[in-house]
């Protein structure tokens, strides 16, 4: 069992190894500010499983730029822009976009898997992309990583009203000139550009701990249009870090720290949510009475 803890969180030589992981704290930081603002339009238009899908097409792509040469960032960005857009451009109804999403999954796990088995490098690469690093940002990558969460946060605050209203009410959206279709494939790309980042930390298994959990948590304790994002990105925020720290400690990948964090996070939140739902005793009496 001291084996086993040791392997899970191990602080010797910290501070000598927390010089070596800035960038990633950098990079986790920036990554849940992005993620827990997207994260608000993903659980607002249902698309927690369109996610998934990007994910295993970026993952698919950034083992395509693994194999090939051409770049890890790269094909990660190719495989989640295909996605987001054959998404965003096909299924403009749920039962649509649920078929295309049941199609790309297994389709872009499968084609990752077959790029990986064909690539002769590191085998702590091939693992990486599905379950995170937390030593693979360098400065290129940190400063690409960067520019692209900057790019989503961007765009998000210039199409924040008119996205957040026909996400809720999408006819009435469209009866006052809003454009559904135009709206839904700038989300779709911005979608596709934080999920290519996030399969780079985290892994394309495990991406949804960032990009669904930490908004689906702040729903379960707000309804309030301008808590919900500042809870989702704190939620997501301490997530990344505070994975990152505690791996930094241990012997296994970031991903299983973050997932952990951002489940207990949620717990914790739908129990709240309960206990705040929940009717007082003088209620009930009067209820019953």
């Amino acid at each position: 069992m001291t084996g086993l803890w040791s392997e899970l969180f191990s602080f010797a030589n910290y501070g000598e190894l927390l010089g070596l992981v800035r960038n990633s704290i950098l990079a986790g930081a920036v990554l849940g500010l992005a993620g827990g603002l997207v994260g608000v339009f993903v659980m607002a238009r249902d698309l927690p499983f369109a996610v998934h899908a990007i994910s295993e097409l970026s993952f698919a792509g950034a083992a395509a730029g693994l194999l090939f040469g051409i770049g890890v960032v790269e094909g990660s960005l190719v495989g989640s822009l295909t996605a987001a857009l054959l998404i965003g451009l096909l299924g403009s109804r749920a039962r649509e976009r649920n078929s295309i999403i049941a199609v790309l999954m297994p389709f872009g796990l499968g084609l990752g898997i077959l790029c990986l088995s064909l690539y002769s490098g590191r085998v702590a690469n091939k693992f990486g992309l599905l379950t995170g690093q937390i030593v693979a940002v360098d400065n290129p990558r940190l400063l690409s990583l960067l520019i692209i969460c900057g790019i989503v946060i961007a765009g998000l605050l210039v199409v924040w009203r008119p996205l957040m209203f026909v996400s809720i009410d999408a006819q009435v959206a469209e009866a006052r000139g809003v454009r559904n279709v135009a709206l839904s494939i700038v989300f779709m790309v911005l979608l596709g550009l934080v999920t290519a980042v996030g399969v780079q930390i985290v892994g394309a298994l495990l991406v949804l701990s960032v990009l669904v959990t930490p908004a689906a948590a702040a729903l379960r304790v707000s309804a309030s249009p301008l808590l919900v994002p500042v809870l989702s990105t704190l939620f997501a925020v301490v997530a990344m870090v505070g994975g990152i720290m505690l791996a930094l400690g241990g012997s296994v990948p970031i991903s299983p720290y973050v997932t952990t964090i951002s489940f207990l996070i949620y717990l914790a939140c739908r129990a709240w949510g309960a206990l705040q739902n929940r009717p007082s005793k003088s209620a009930r009496v009067a209820t019953t009475a």
